[in-house]
């Protein structure tokens, strides 16, 4: 670790992977922030996740690497904003952000690697001034069931103490703004549940025939259910929609993320197999049912858990096999979840 309670006077935070990921990184933020109350603090994010933090008040500032930078672009932005940095910390495990933080130039620069991905350490060894491990691994989860996985939440945490805070939260931050919550305010009836749509909705023992039959069966329960979707399933959507007669159900088509997030945490149940619905609904205090994958079930299902909100964890079925038993476990959960008092402000 570094040198206990050092003083940093600007830090650089590095995380331009996925949005749900971004998500898992504010409580860290917010520690840094705590932990460094005087400390100027920048961010760079991409394109893509720079929503999650657009109106985050523990930055000071917030930069947007486009995801087509070219290897120079990117170099020169990291050499700029890296004047005068103290610590530049790179939130995810990956090389790249690793290589943004060595950019910098920063004489601290810190992240964290998972153990058995050996390129990514020897990485992290030469880009990074220290970093920290982390023990999840695919294959050691499923082959020793007993050890329990840090949540990611936990992980991106450990970059706070490496640093040397001690001001810890644990807390998810995240805000759509005014704006997109009075868009989300009249679109969403309340106590809607919540669908979100993600390609792996339409693989792996699932097809546009059990989605339709899943959102016709939560119609049939629930008076309001929204349906959001990206571009990124948008054909198997409609056909979807083509096929589900109900008044019930309202659709939503992401084009502004700051609206889908907002409408999200307007709703009483979300229900995703996607894990950046899920941490945005639990971001927000929304209870969520959460399909994970049979591959790296035992990984998945706890690395990237619902945190801290009520939920309902529940498993793909094996190849092969009936998705009807998955779709009544779906249902089930809303309810179950739906009858849960919410939790008092």
């Amino acid at each position: 670790m570094i040198a206990a309670a050092p003083s940093f006077s600007r830090i650089l935070l590095v995380r331009t992977d996925r949005l749900g990921d971004l998500v898992l990184s504010t409580p860290a933020i917010a520690s840094f922030r705590r932990s460094w109350p005087h400390a100027r603090i920048e961010a760079v994010v991409s394109d893509y996740n720079e929503p999650v933090l657009r109106f985050n008040t523990d930055i000071d500032e917030l930069h947007t690497l486009p995801r087509s930078a070219t290897r120079d672009e990117a170099r020169s932005l990291m050499r700029r904003l890296g004047a005068d940095v103290d610590l530049a910390v790179a939130l995810a495990p990956r090389t790249a952000d690793y290589r943004l933080a060595a950019w910098t130039g920063a004489p601290q620069r810190l992240g964290y690697v998972y153990r058995r991905r050996y390129l990514s350490r020897v990485a992290a060894g030469v880009m990074l001034t220290a970093h920290a491990i982390s023990e999840a691994d695919p294959d050691l989860a499923d082959r020793f069931p007993d050890r329990p996985i840090a949540h990611e939440v936990h992980q991106v945490l450990s970059l706070v103490r490496l640093a040397g805070g001690e001001a810890l939260t644990d807390s998810l931050v995240l805000d759509p703004g005014d704006e997109a919550r009075g868009f989300a305010r009249a679109l969403v009836p309340a106590g809607a549940v919540g669908l979100n749509l993600a390609p792996r909705w339409f693989e792996n023992g699932f097809d546009a025939d059990a989605v339709g039959a899943l959102i016709q069966e939560l119609a049939a329960e629930n008076a309001d259910v929204l349906v959001t979707y990206g571009a990124d399933v948008a054909t198997a959507a409609e056909r979807v929609r083509a096929s589900v007669a109900s008044a019930r159900v309202r659709w939503l088509v992401l084009a502004q993320p700051l609206h889908w997030i907002a409408a999200l945490g307007q709703c009483a149940v979300v229900v995703t197999v996607d894990c950046g619905a899920v941490h945005v609904a639990a971001a927000q205090g929304v209870p969520v049912v959460a399909v994970y994958e049979r591959r790296y079930y035992r990984l998945s299902s706890q690395e990237w858990s619902p945190w801290r909100v009520p939920s309902v964890v529940l498993c793909k079925p094996p190849a092969g096999a009936s998705s009807q038993p998955l779709l009544g476990d779906i249902v089930a959960g809303v309810r179950t979840l739906r009858s849960v008092p919410a939790p008092v402000s």
